[in-house]
């Protein structure tokens, strides 16, 4: 362990004073973190116009997968197709909770933003979670559940060239698995892939792991491993595939355009950052920004601080050049 580390932004030190920090994770603690992690959608969707449907695709070994679809009501939805569009954006969310807690609702507000500002159609999947679901089983009902939105696009009024799998922290993790499943497996097409500081790596081995260790914080390495060690036991001793460990990928060529972000101050920072260099080393399409002074998922925490707003803004303005290109795209196929 060092004690030389990245300061937290004054700003979100002085924020994170209010919260009950840790330094570990364990089965005793969990039931606790659960409660704390579960949202209601209620709250944010007050005062919306949005559409609520709840729905569910199903996994090979039969159980249903839970997922909500969230549409702006057709009188505020102008012009959200795009020109030429067969319909609306669609944006694929796959919440946080370092795989062991959380559920659909978790962090909704970050979609959300993008149903305001693109009319986009918002869909949320309930994944397992780990220890009492473990191995590929979590990224596998994500891409059950993303093969499902594509399957039934038309239905949903969803354009299947523009689904955009997003996530935050373990669900970003499991959005870049997912999107791995469906280049491989040969669909669903996704358009682009934003991942918010997600959790890459089971090693847990890198520099900002290290430096993020034997402190408190919301989430430290101890933590981290506590997660990934629910997971792991359902591979018992097999391998660990890429696509529940996705920094273990050798080949990230074929991906869509992908947006990356992190704090300087959290354990994701450097493993995040790799994923990024290795796609752009593959030749791909990858956007990275560290935010200095940004503690883990500060930005869904403390939406309304100076650094979580300039986080949001630059990654709604990043996909608003993705749908524009995409738009301008499908006019001149058409024109």
């Amino acid at each position: 362990m060092t004690s030389a580390r990245p300061e937290i932004d004054p700003e979100l030190h002085s924020l994170l004073n209010g919260l009950p920090l840790g330094t570990t994770l364990d089965h005793a603690l969990l039931p606790t973190m659960r409660q704390f992690a579960a949202a209601s959608p209620d709250t944010l969707l007050d005062g919306r116009a949005v559409t609520r449907r709840d729905l569910a695709a199903v996994h090979p070994d039969g159980t249903p997968i839970p997922l909500t679809v969230l549409s702006p009501d057709s009188d505020t939805a102008s012009g959200a197709a795009g020109p030429g569009a067969a319909g609306a954006p669609c944006v694929f969310w796959i919440h946080g909770g370092g795989m062991v807690m959380g559920n659909r609702f978790s962090q909704l507000d970050i979609p959300l933003d993008w149903l305001d500002a693109f009319g986009a159609v918002v869909v949320t999947v309930e994944y397992r979670l780990a220890p009492e679901a473990g191995g590929a089983t979590l990224v596998e009902d994500c891409y059950h559940g993303l093969r499902w939105v594509a399957e039934h696009a038309a239905e949903l009024g969803v354009d299947p060239d523009r689904i955009i799998v997003a996530g935050a922290s373990a669900g970003g993790g499991l959005a870049a698995g997912a999107v791995l499943m469906a280049r491989d497996l040969a669909g669903p097409r996704v358009a682009a892939q934003i991942l918010v500081c997600p959790m890459l790596d089971h090693r847990n081995s890198t520099a900002s792991s290290r430096q993020f260790s034997g402190i408190p914080g919301v989430w430290t390495a101890e933590m981290n491993a506590f997660g990934w060690a629910g997971v792991l036991a359902g591979l018992g001793r097999g391998a660990v595939p890429p696509y529940v460990s996705p920094a273990l990928a050798d080949d990230l060529s074929a991906l869509p355009p992908t947006y990356i972000d992190a704090g300087s101050a959290e354990v994701f920072r450097d493993e995040d950052a790799a994923y990024v260099h290795a796609i752009w080393a593959a030749g791909g399409e990858a956007e990275l920004h560290i935010w200095q002074g940004g503690f883990h998922g500060f930005d869904a925490l403390f939406p309304q601080a100076h650094l979580a707003v300039a986080a949001r803004r630059t990654r709604t303005d990043w996909l608003a050049r993705i749908l524009t290109r995409s738009a301008v795209r499908i006019a001149s196929a058409q024109a």
